[in-house]
């Protein structure tokens, strides 16, 4: 899967991170649906950090199809709320 961090790159995770990944939108959902927004904004930088972790940085002039994009790490309060009705229904991660 290529994932994209906004302002930042693209990277490849292989398929054996994806559950990793898959739980760490869980908790994400979880914080948006709770309205913390400080939860919530600790989930989307454990999620942020595993993508880096996990992931293979790829070249921006790569043509790579990409799967999620993920906003990137300075988002705003007023775009984490609607990030998170986003998150409240389908999460960032596909299932």
């Amino acid at each position: 899967m290529i994932l994209r961090i906004l302002g930042e790159g693209q990277y490849e995770i292989a398929d054996v991170h994806l559950a990793r990944l898959g739980e760490l939108d869980a908790v994400l959902r979880t914080a948006a649906a709770s309205g913390d927004d400080e939860e919530c904004a600790a989930g989307f930088h454990a999620l942020l950090d595993a993508v880096r972790d996990m992931g293979a940085p790829l070249l921006d002039d790569v043509p790579a199809p990409l799967d999620p994009i993920l906003p990137d790490e300075g988002t705003c309060r007023r775009h984490m709320r609607q990030i998170q009705e986003q998150l409240a229904d389908e999460g960032l991660m596909p299932a």
